[in-house]
C-alpha cells in the first residue's frame, strides 16, 4: 500500500479547511468577538501541516489503487472531524474535546445533532463554521478530492463510488467534469435557497447560514428553535422544496436542467409519492385529534415539513412533535430508517434499496405462488442482478446489526431504552434529532456520557461511509498484499 497517495490528499484537504476557518474569523472579527484569534490560530495551524506535507510527499506519481481508496475515504473524514473540533474546543464555548469533536463530526457528516443550547445569542464565528462544516460534508470530502486527484495523476471515479451510492455510469465522459457539473449544481441549488430565505424575512446571515444547511440536508440553525424561530409558512415552504431538491440524486438534476428530460425516474416518483403518503397520513392522525387547535393549513404545512425535514435526514424542526402523542414518537421513530435518494446529500438507508428489496419480495412470493415462473427482481425498469440483490441484502443485515449493537452499548452507559435506541438510529442515518425528552427535538445531546457521544461520533462517520466503506478496513483480507 502506497501511504503517500493517502495521506498527500489529506493534506490538501487540511488547506482548504485552513482556509475555510478565515471565513467565520472574519465574521467574529467584524462583530469584534475575540474568538476570531481561535479561527485565526487553527486556520494556522491545520495550514502549516497541510503545507508541510504537501513539501514532503509531493514529486513523482504514486500507485492509488481500491485499498488506498477505501482507507482514504476514512481517514479523511475523521481527520476533518478532528480538524473542524479545534475551533470549538479552543473557543469560549468551554465545550470539551469529547463535545468538540461530536460537534464537528455531526457537522462534516451532515447529520445535525448537537451538543450545543444557547445559539440565538452564540458568536457569529461558531454558528458559520457550524454552517460550513455541514456544507462541505454535503458537497462531500470525496467531491473535494475529485478535483485534486488529477493533480496527483491517479483517477477519481473510484473514489466517487466509494463515498456515494450513485453507481449510474458517468454521462459526463471524465469524472472531473461529473465533479464539476454536481459542484456548479451545488452552488446554484445554495444561492438560489439563500437569496428565498432573505426574501421571505432572514437576515442575509441567517439566510446564508440555513442555505448551507438546508442544501446539505444538514439541518443546523442559528436557533434553539430550529426553523421554527421564524414563525413562517413561507420559510417552512422554501425549506420543504430545497430539502426535497437535494434528496433526489444530482445526475437526475444535472441531466435535467442539462438535457431537459431524464431516463430513470422511477426513484423519484417512488421517493416523492412516499413523502406525499405520509405527510397525509400525519396531517390526518393530527387533525383527529381532538386537542389540536391549529389552523388546516398550519397543520399541514407542520405535518408536510417534518416529514419532509426527517426523511431527508436534514433534522430541521418547526415544533417539538414529541408534544404530539404516541403516535408520532412511534412514526417519527419508522421514518428515521428511510432516508433519502441514492447519488444525494440525504442519508439513511436510502430509498433505492427499499425499492430493490420490495421488488425481490415481489418476486419472491410470485413465485411461491407459481414454481415454474421465472421472476426477477428489477429497479429503474432494468433486471437487478442476483450480485445486486445479494450487496442490498449483506447491507441491510449489516445496517441492522450495526444500529442494534450500537444501541446495546449506549444501554449499557445508563440510557434508557428510548433514547439508546433512538440515538444509534439517528446517527447511523445521519439524521440529527432523536426521539424522546433528551435527545429529542426540544434536547440536546450534551448530557450524554463522553463515552457514548463519542460513540455516536464514530458511528455518524460509518453512515456517512454507508458502513461497507469503512467496514472493509477493519478485516484481515484488507492489509494482505
Amino acid at each position: 500500500m502506497d501511504f503517500r497517495a493517502i495521506f498527500l490528499p489529506i493534506g490538501r484537504f487540511l488547506l482548504i479547511i485552513a482556509a475555510l476557518m478565515l471565513l467565520p474569523a472574519l465574521a467574529d472579527a467584524v462583530s469584534q468577538n475575540p474568538d476570531w484569534r481561535v479561527f485565526a490560530t487553527a486556520a494556522c495551524v491545520l495550514g502549516g501541516v497541510g503545507v508541510m506535507m504537501e513539501l514532503a510527499l509531493r514529486g513523482k506519481p504514486y500507485t492509488f489503487k481500491a485499498r488506498e481508496g477505501f482507507l482514504l475515504v476514512n481517514i479523511a473524514w475523521f481527520a476533518f472531524s478532528l480538524a473542524g473540533a479545534m475551533p470549538f474546543y479552543w473557543s469560549g464555548l468551554g465545550i470539551g474535546f469529547v463535545d468538540a469533536f461530536f460537534e464537528a463530526a455531526s457537522g462534516v457528516t451532515t447529520t445535525g445533532s448537537t451538543v450545543l443550547a444557547g445559539l440565538d445569542d452564540m458568536p457569529p464565528g461558531i454558528l458559520l463554521w457550524r454552517s460550513l462544516l455541514q456544507w462541505i460534508g454535503g458537497l462531500g470530502i470525496i467531491g473535494i478530492g475529485i478535483m485534486l486527484l488529477p493533480a496527483l495523476r491517479i483517477g477519481g471515479q473510484q473514489l466517487f463510488l466509494l463515498e456515494s451510492s450513485e453507481k449510474t455510469v458517468n454521462p459526463f465522459g471524465r469524472i472531473v467534469y461529473f465533479a464539476r457539473r454536481i459542484t456548479g449544481m451545488y452552488l446554484a441549488l445554495t444561492l438560489a435557497c439563500g437569496l428565498l430565505y432573505y426574501a421571505a424575512g432572514m437576515t442575509g446571515f441567517e439566510a446564508a447560514n440555513h442555505a448551507f444547511t438546508t442544501i446539505s440536508t444538514g439541518g443546523f440553525s442559528t436557533s434553539d428553535q430550529s426553523l421554527g424561530h421564524f414563525a413562517s409558512l413561507t420559510i417552512d415552504w422554501i425549506a420543504i422544496v430545497f430539502m426535497l431538491a437535494s434528496s433526489l440524486p444530482f445526475l437526475f438534476l444535472i441531466t435535467l436542467v442539462e438535457k431537459g428530460r431524464v431516463d430513470e425516474y422511477r426513484q423519484i416518483l417512488f421517493f416523492l409519492g412516499l413523502v406525499t403518503a405520509l405527510s397525509l397520513f400525519l396531517f390526518a392522525a393530527i387533525s383527529a385529534d381532538s386537542h389540536s387547535r391549529l389552523h388546516p393549513w398550519i397543520t399541514f404545512t407542520a405535518a408536510v415539513f417534518q416529514v419532509t425535514s426527517i426523511i431527508t435526514t436534514t433534522g430541521y424542526a418547526t415544533a417539538d412533535y414529541m408534544a404530539w402523542g404516541s403516535f408520532a414518537v412511534t412514526f417519527f421513530f419508522l421514518l428515521i430508517f428511510v432516508g433519502g435518494c441514492n447519488g444525494s446529500t440525504a442519508g439513511g438507508f436510502k430509498i433505492f434499496r427499499i425499492m430493490i428489496l420490495l421488488s425481490f419480495v415481489r418476486s419472491r412470493l410470485r413465485i411461491m405462488l407459481r414454481p415454474n415462473r421465472v421472476a426477477m427482481a428489477h429497479f429503474e425498469g432494468r433486471r437487478v442482478s442476483s450480485a445486486a440483490i445479494e450487496g442490498v441484502l449483506a447491507f441491510t443485515i449489516l445496517y441492522t446489526a450495526t444500529f442494534a449493537a450500537f444501541a446495546l452499548v449506549y444501554a449499557a452507559f445508563g440510557l434508557d431504552i428510548e433514547t439508546a435506541l433512538s440515538a444509534s438510529i439517528s446517527a447511523l442515518a445521519n439524521v440529527g434529532p432523536g426521539i424522546g425528552p433528551v435527545i429529542g427535538p426540544a434536547g440536546t445531546f450534551a448530557d450524554l456520557p463522553d463515552v457514548v457521544k463519542f460513540l455516536l461520533a464514530v458511528q455518524m462517520v460509518l453512515g456517512r461511509l454507508e458502513l461497507l466503506g469503512a467496514i472493509v478496513v477493519m478485516t484481515p483480507d484488507f492489509w494482505l498484499e
